[in-house]
This record gives structure tokens, sequence and C-alpha cells, in this order.
């Protein structure tokens, strides 16, 4: 079956380019508008991912990514938001509010395809024997996709699960920030390290104090480390 991408733009042009580019690779392309849209569309028809742009009539894409992590049904979608080149401040929020990943305009469909191909990667089950990971009072589980943190579950997003999963399995050595860019998110240039720390600011909020086995190392990166 293949899978559905959602894509929000009010720009129609955009939208059948995009999606035309998705349907020659192999997905199924559901097309939005609009941010009320989106929203239903992606509770009716369950997309594998979202591609959302940040500049929408009524409802901008900021409140669609933020109503989307506030439903349970949708928490864990993985979301890349399309921004304008000058709008940094709302790249940064976007990440803040939960979207996985960006990508300025203008842009090319191959490079938005690759980072689809990317996301959609993280979210892949597992069948490694070595897939529970247990450090302190954290337990994570690659292969049911799942984190608890003192015995709670934690809801993460496709990219929080896997910079989580990578700092627990090199426990112990510093990841600088521009080896976690490639590593968690397969960038081959890396231009903006800040992504990281957004990510890093949400993951911990997340993990509450759980999030004390991971370190900050100044000016070079994170680790994570073993429980005092």
């Amino acid at each position: 079956m293949k899978q559905k991408i959602l894509l929000v733009d009010d720009e129609a042009d955009a939208l059948e380019v995009l999606g035309y580019n998705l349907a020659k690779a192999g997905y199924e392309p559901i097309l939005a508008t609009d941010g009320h849209a989106a929203l239903q569309l992606a509770r009716d028809q369950r997309p594998a991912l979202v591609v959302l742009d940040l500049m929408l009539p009524g409802m901008d894409g900021l409140d669609v990514c933020r109503i989307l992590r506030s439903s349970p049904e949708t928490a864990s979608l993985p979301i890349i938001m399309l921004t304008a080149k000058a709008a940094e401040t709302d790249r940064i929020v976007g990440l803040e509010i939960g979207a996985d990943d960006y990508v300025t305009k203008p842009f090319s469909p191959r490079e938005l395809l690759l980072r689809i191909k990317k996301l959609l990667a993280r979210t892949q089950l597992t069948d490694d024997p070595s897939s529970h990971l247990r450090v302190g009072d954290l337990d994570l589980d690659s292969a049911r996709h799942t984190v608890l943190a003192q015995g709670k579950p934690v809801v993460l997003t496709a990219t929080e699960f896997r910079l989580l999963e990578l700092l627990l399995r090199r426990r112990g050595r510093v990841q600088s920030r521009e080896r976690l860019l490639t590593d968690v998110w397969g960038y081959e240039n890396v231009i903006d390290t800040r992504t990281v720390d957004t990510h890093m600011r949400r993951l911990r909020e997340k993990l509450g104090p759980s999030a004390a086995l991971l370190e900050t190392v100044r000016g070079v990166g994170y680790r994570c480390v073993n429980p005092a």
C-alpha cells in the first residue's frame, strides 16, 4: 500500500508540482489548501507524513502544527514545515512547537523528497534484537517505538525518538551538533545547528526529571551520562 503524504499549501501551482513528484516517487499525495482542511484530512486519512506550508490563509502553519501535536491521534505524526528563506524566527518557532524538519523556499522537489524519505525512515520499526535500551529510569524500545520515563509513557516525534535513541546508544560519548545533524536528520551540509538545540529543549521538557541524563557539553554538543 502506498504511503499517504499530506501536502498543505495555498499555492495551487506548488501543490500540483509537489503532488506530481510525490506520485511519481510512489507515494499517494493528499492535498489541502488551508489549515482547517489539513486538520480534517490528517484525522480522516491518517497520512504517514505532513508537508506543511507556514503561510496559510486563516489558520497558519504554526497553529496547524500546534494542534496536531496537542492531539493524541496526531502527536507523533512526522511534519516537515515549508518556510520562506527570510523567516528565520518562524522556522525556530516551528521547530519549538513540534515540526521535525523544515525546508526553505525556493527548493527543488528532489530536495523535499529526500527529506521525506529520511524522515519516514526514522519512523520505521526495527527487528534488531538490541532494540531495547535502558539507562537509569529511561526505557526505549525501538522495535515498538516506545519510551518510558520513570515508568510513564512519553510521546515523542520521530525526530525526538531518533535523537534520544542515538544519545542512549552512544552513552558517555559527546555528540557534536554537527554530528547529530548528520546522523539524525541526514543533513549532508550542516548549516544551522540551532535545529539540534531546539529539539533537545523539547525532548528534555517531555522527559521531565529523566532529562538529567542528557548533558550539555558547552560549546560542543550533548551526551547521555550514566546515572549517579
